[in-house]
C-alpha cells in the first residue's frame, strides 16, 4: 500500500487522534529514534520510562500508527519507518544522538534467559565452587556441557565451560541450570535501531564510540595544534602566554650573548663574566702573576660528571645554556673575558 493511499484511507477517529498525538510528540524533539522493546517486562519498561524522564520520552503504540505518524511528520522522519517492526517504540530527545545512545546502553541491566530464547552471545559457566551441596545438580551441570564434579563436599566447576554458542536456542535444562547458578547472560534494555537528527539518519554502529579514546584523541590533537601555533608564532588566546614566555627567554639569551647592558640582563652578565674570570685565573700556574684581587679566588666548582679539563667544561656549559647561539658567539664571549682580565692587570 503506497503512502498516498494510506494518507487518504478513512480510519477510525480514535486512531486519528492517536496519530495526531504521536505527530505532536515528534514535533517536540530535535532527535527521534526507534527502539526495540522486545522481551522487556511491563514493569521494567515503566521503570525505564521513569529513568528517562527529563532527558528523553518513550512513546509506544501500534506499529501501523507509528508508521503513519512518521510519514505525516514530513520532516524526513519517514526514513525511520524501515526500523518499525516487531515490538518497538519511538523515543524523542533534545540531546544529541550520541548522548542518547550512551544513555540507553548505560541503562541496560543483566537478566535471566528463558527456555526458547536465542543466546545473544556465548554462554559460559565460570570455573569455581557453585556453593551447591553434592546431589543431582552435578549431573545437570554435566548434561549441559559443564566440567563439574563433587570436590571437598561441594559441587565445583573445574574450568570455564562454554555451554551454548551465540545464536543457539536455550533449552529448558540449561535455563534451569543458569537460574540455579544466578547467571544472567542477556541484557535487558531499549535497543536503539535508528535515530534521525538534523537531517541525518544514524544507526547504532554510527553512534558507538569509546568516549575516553575520543577524548584522548581530541586532547592529543589540541596539544599538536597548540605546539604548531607556538612554533609558527601564530597568536591565539591559548598560545600567547607560552609565546610571550618563549620570546622573553630568547630576548634575554640574545642580550646576554651580545652583552647588552640592560637592567634585566646585568645580573646574568656579571655572573657570566665572574665565572669566566674565575676559570681563567684557575688555569694560571703562577699565583704571583695574578692581581691581588684574584689570588684567593676559587675556580667555579665543576659538576660531578665533569672531567679535569676545566676550560672545556666551562665552554660546554655555556653552549648548553645558550644552545640557540652559534659557536662563534661563545668564542667572542671568551675573548671578552680575556680583555676583562687584561684590564685588571692594567
Amino acid at each position: 500500500m503506497s503512502t498516498q493511499e494510506r494518507k487518504t484511507e478513512t480510519i477510525p477517529e480514535w486512531k486519528r487522534e492517536e496519530v495526531d498525538d504521536i505527530t505532536d510528540f515528534l514535533s517536540r524533539y530535535e532527535s527521534v529514534g526507534v527502539v526495540s522493546i522486545t522481551g522487556i517486562p511491563s514493569r521494567q519498561l515503566q521503570d525505564m520510562r521513569r529513568d528517562l524522564h527529563g532527558t528523553a520520552e518513550l512513546r509506544v503504540s501500534r506499529n501501523t500508527l507509528l508508521e503513519r505518524s512518521l510519514e505525516e511528520a514530513d520532516d524526513g522522519l519517514a526514513e525511520l519507518t524501515g526500523y518499525v517492526s516487531g515490538q518497538v517504540g519511538l523515543i524523542g530527545t533534545n540531546e544529541n544522538p550520541f548522548g542518547l545512545y550512551q544513555q540507553l546502553e548505560a541503562s541496560k541491566t543483566s537478566a535471566p534467559i528463558n527456555a526458547g530464547e536465542v543466546a545473544p552471545n556465548d554462554i559460559i559457566v565460570p570455573e569455581g565452587d557453585t556453593g551447591v551441596d553434592p546431589g543431582p545438580f552435578v549431573g545437570e551441570l554435566q548434561s549441559v556441557g559443564a566440567n563439574a564434579r563433587i570436590d571437598e563436599g561441594s559441587i565445583k566447576v573445574m574450568e570455564d565451560s562454554k555451554v551454548l554458542d551465540a545464536g543457539e536456542e536455550v533449552s529448558g535444562d540449561l535455563s534451569n541450570v543458569l537460574s540455579e547458578l544466578g547467571i544472567e547472560p542477556k541484557e535487558v534494555g531499549l535497543d536503539l535501531r535508528g535515530v534521525y537528527a538534523e537531517g541525518v539518519l544514524f544507526e547504532p554502529e554510527d553512534l558507538e564510540l569509546d568516549v575516553e579514546e575520543y577524548r584522548s584523541d581530541v586532547e592529543t590533537a589540541a596539544a599538536f595544534g597548540r605546539n604548531l601555533a607556538i612554533n609558527a608564532s601564530f597568536p591565539t588566546a591559548q598560545t600567547m602566554p607560552a609565546q610571550l614566555s618563549k620570546a622573553t627567554g630568547e630576548a634575554k639569551s640574545l642580550a646576554l650573548q651580545a652583552a647588552i647592558e640592560d637592567p634585566d640582563v646585568m645580573p646574568d652578565l656579571i655572573s657570566k663574566a665572574d665565572g669566566q674570570v674565575r676559570a681563567l685565573a684557575a688555569n694560571i700556574d703562577d699565583p704571583e702573576a695574578l692581581p691581588e684581587e684574584l689570588q684567593d679566588v676559587d675556580a667555579p666548582e665543576p659538576d660531578d660528571e665533569q672531567t679535569d679539563d676545566q676550560p672545556d667544561e666551562i665552554e660546554d656549559t655555556d653552549a648548553d645554556a645558550d644552545e640557540e647561539v652559534d659557536d662563534d658567539d661563545d668564542d667572542d664571549d671568551e675573548g671578552d673575558g680575556g680583555d676583562a682580565l687584561g684590564a685588571m692587570f692594567g
